[in-house]
């Protein structure tokens, strides 16, 4: 089969199109037909070597079809979702025309979605979905904050925070995302820090309800201070960078009674704490089918031009979902 693998660690150019093995699914395992793929900034990550000794062949997520499953839960042709467990990382990933995946990472959907708008689902609105409905658990009404706005989870929190009566609020780095964070259901959206403050002191004088920070270590003691009591923030992305916090003192940088949670999808779903039963997965794609959610690449490649893809990973300048397709 053909497969994108990595030839060292370093740039785009790394990324080479070769013939590798066919993969052979061993029990426990599923064999998927990859159709397309969303690009990650973990991948970014493997890429440069920040994350250690990864696989030479990337990807942490894909749409496609079931080549086999020899436990016979799933059946050839099954339109799937695959992500996490592992791929990427620990063992060959997405970049390839088939890849065997954990049978826990794998989820049969039913769509009339191409194939490229469905790969915008599995990881970017599974992610967005935990985040706000298990760490920060929103309710209607609430008040959140989505730091980071503008990336492709971003868009995903607002439509998914938005559609659960929340109202919500948007920071951005560019203002090119304004415009479509307040199509995509966000009540206001701030460009800056000072911005931010005049926007909070309108509409949540008491403070915030939730934040969910995408930017990272540089901006989530600045969330924990913009929570009223009781409040819950969640860190799930480095945006802004993954430097550790520099002097970090609980007793001066942690507010009383605010609440502050971490998420990491790469790690946890397909385990038995994070079943991928537990996000709703067919909804989503209902919703999208329906025009509810957006579910819209910023930009689609072919499978031979992953450089340029990755490229485009590198200059941030996407404005949302990256898909590369097979077909």
């Amino acid at each position: 089969m053909k497969a994108i693998v990595r030839q060292q660690y370093g740039g785009p150019e790394q990324l080479l199109v070769q013939t590798v093995a066919d993969p052979e699914p061993a029990a426990g395992e599923v064999l998927v037909r990859v159709r397309a793929f969303g690009l990650n900034r973990a991948e970014q990550y493997f890429r440069q070597g920040l994350w250690g000794e990864v696989a030479a062949i990337s990807g942490i997520e894909c749409v496609g079809t079931v080549e086999a499953d020899p436990s016979g839960r799933l059946d050839r042709g099954q339109t799937v979702f695959a992500l996490m467990g592992g791929m990427g990382r620990t063992r060959p990933g997405s970049y390839a025309e088939r890849v065997c995946v954990p049978a826990s990472n794998v989820v049969a959907v039913r769509s009339r979605l191409d194939w490229a708008r469905l790969a915008c689902l599995p990881e970017t609105y599974a992610t967005a979905w935990s985040c706000l409905h298990d760490n920060l658990t929103i309710q209607p009404g609430d008040h959140v904050l989505v730091r980071g706005a503008g990336s492709a989870l971003g868009q995903a929190a607002i439509e998914l925070a938005a559609r659960a009566g929340a109202v919500v609020l948007a920071q951005v780095r560019r203002p090119q995302s304004a415009t479509l964070a307040g199509q995509l259901g966000a009540s206001a959206v701030a460009a800056d820090d000072a911005a931010l403050d005049a926007l909070l002191a309108q509409v949540a004088p008491r403070g915030l309800d939730a934040v969910l920070d995408l930017v990272g270590t540089s901006t989530i003691l600045d969330s924990l201070r913009r929570m009223r009591r009781g409040g819950r923030a969640c860190l799930a992305g480095f945006l802004g960078g993954g430097a550790p916090l520099a002097q970090f003192d609980p007793l001066r940088d942690l507010p009383s009674g605010r609440q502050l949670s971490f998420f990491a999808s790469a790690f946890v779903y397909g385990t038995a704490e994070y079943p991928l039963s537990d996000i709703p997965f067919q909804s989503l794609v209902d919703q999208a089918e329906r025009g509810e959610l957006r579910v819209q690449p910023a930009r689609v490649f072919d499978f031979g031009d992953i450089q340029a893809a990755h490229r485009l990973l590198d200059a941030e300048d996407a404005s949302g979902k990256i898909v590369v397709r097979l077909d």
